[in-house]
């Protein structure tokens, strides 16, 4: 039998791309500047993570403009979506797993 653990999405696991995810979850898409400070990172730090799941096509990134003013959006794929559940009932997976030996 495999340990859950395998089962974990190695690049949703990071916790800073795991929270990224997880505001984008419950949304269909969200201002960058909204998850920078729901999640509080900087800028730089949301690019960068942002740039991995978009690389990974667990995200799309759309840019715009509000009245003259440039603007970011995220939003998850459907693949995203399906990795960030597969990922949530890994967790779970390995909760269960943990008490159930206790």
């Amino acid at each position: 039998m495999n340990h859950p653990r395998h089962d974990l999405d190695e690049v949703i696991h990071a916790p800073v791309r795991f929270s990224i995810v997880a505001v984008l979850a419950a949304a269909d898409k969200a201002e960058f500047a909204y998850v920078r400070d729901t999640v509080e990172v900087s800028d730089s730090v949301l690019s960068k993570q942002a740039a991995t799941l978009e690389k990974a096509g667990y995200i799309k990134v759309t840019k715009g403009f509000v009245g003259k003013r440039p603007r970011t959006w995220l939003s998850l794929t459907a693949r995203g979506r399906e990795a960030f559940a597969a990922h949530c009932a890994a967790l779970q997976a390995i909760s269960e797993s943990a008490r159930a030996s206790a």
